[in-house]
This record gives C-alpha cells, sequence and structure tokens, in this order.
C-alpha cells in the first residue's frame, strides 16, 4: 500500500468524519480489505484508524467550542457520540478538562 493511498485514506476520513467513518466503508473505498487497511494504517500514522477517527471528532469539537455557542450536547451529537457523558469521557480522557472546562478556559484567553 502506498502512502498515497494512505493519504487518500486519511482524506476520505476527514470528507466523511460527520458521517461517522467506519474501517469497511473506507476499505471499500479504496479497494482493500478492512483487515489490510487496518493494519497499514496503524502501521503509517501510528495510531488505530478507531483512535484516528476518535481524535480527529474531538479537535473539531475543540473548535466548535472555542468558536461557537452551540450547545455541548448538540456538539457531542454532530460528531456522533451516543451521549453527553460519553462526549464529556472521551474529551476528558484526551484533553484533561471536561468540554465545559474548556469552554470556559478558552472564552477566558480571548
Amino acid at each position: 500500500m502506498s502512502v498515497k493511498t494512505i493519504e487518500t485514506m486519511i482524506n476520505w476520513v476527514e470528507d466523511n468524519i460527520e458521517e461517522g467513518p467506519t474501517l469497511e466503508a473506507m476499505a471499500e473505498y479504496v479497494g482493500y480489505s478492512s483487515y489490510y487497511c487496518s493494519s497499514k494504517f496503524h502501521e503509517v500514522v501510528g495510531i488505530s484508524f478507531k483512535e484516528y477517527v476518535r481524535k480527529r471528532k474531538l479537535a473539531l469539537a475543540v473548535k466548535e467550542l472555542k468558536n461557537t455557542q452551540k450547545r455541548i450536547l448538540d456538539i457531542a451529537i454532530q460528531y456522533g457520540f451516543s451521549s453527553n457523558e460519553a462526549f464529556t469521557r472521551a474529551f476528558a480522557k484526551l484533553y484533561g478538562c471536561s468540554p465545559n472546562e474548556y469552554r470556559k478556559q478558552s472564552n477566558y484567553s480571548r
């Protein structure tokens, strides 16, 4: 699998991030098996496909928290989290604070 194919995979994820990209759909798009895509993606990117998608969703959610007044629940739903609690857990695990705390901190730094 070429670097170009990995780039295609990443671009596909970005284009489909709000729809909840799956490994199976991405593999079908690039024409390889899910297992092979998963293995190569991890090898080149350094994290699993699932982890990459989760981190990208959270990074985009950070922008929403900073730049909009959307409710945190609406942001969570927009990026495919099943509940506010699931979003808050994932957010805190990656960023070390809750989405609400993050929003307050980013508002103070403006």
